[in-house]
């Protein structure tokens, strides 16, 4: 049996083992909408029907130059998904920060502001007639 042969059967054992498990748990329809892809019919909160799109696919890997592949290697692909979610929320966070940083700035000089304002209006005023007199 050929190796393309193999991952076709492979993927399809799974997915036959995810129809089943969606049928034996849901109760719902799973349709086979390619060879490699099933949908499923859903509903969202407000009651509207939508279909989730589930594919499989045994992926080889990346072309290596000497007309072959590198293997695909799922534990590393798994670990720089985390990674870039890490960097992902961190840079949110940053953001996030910058902003409150830059409100708490804005409410500090719009009270500054204000109590020039005040000084202008009161204070000084009352300085000035005070020391001509």
């Amino acid at each position: 049996m050929s190796k393309a042969s193999m991952e076709t059967k492979l993927r399809n054992e799974i997915l036959e083992n995810i129809i089943n498990m969606i049928e034996d748990v849901r109760g719902a329809d799973a349709l086979p909408v390619s060879a490699s892809e099933i949908a499923v019919p859903v509903v969202d909160d407000e009651g509207n029907e939508k279909f989730a799109l589930i594919k499989v696919s045994i992926p080889r890997g990346t072309r290596n130059g000497d007309g072959g592949y590198t293997p695909y290697d799922g534990y590393a692909a798994a670990e720089d998904y985390k990674l870039d979610l890490e960097d992902k929320a961190d840079k949110a966070r940053a953001r996030e920060e910058k902003k409150e940083r830059a409100a708490k700035e804005k409410e500090r000089k719009a009270n500054a502001k204000k109590v020039v304002k005040e000084l202008n209006e009161k204070g000084f005023d009352k300085m000035i007639h005070e020391e001509g007199e």
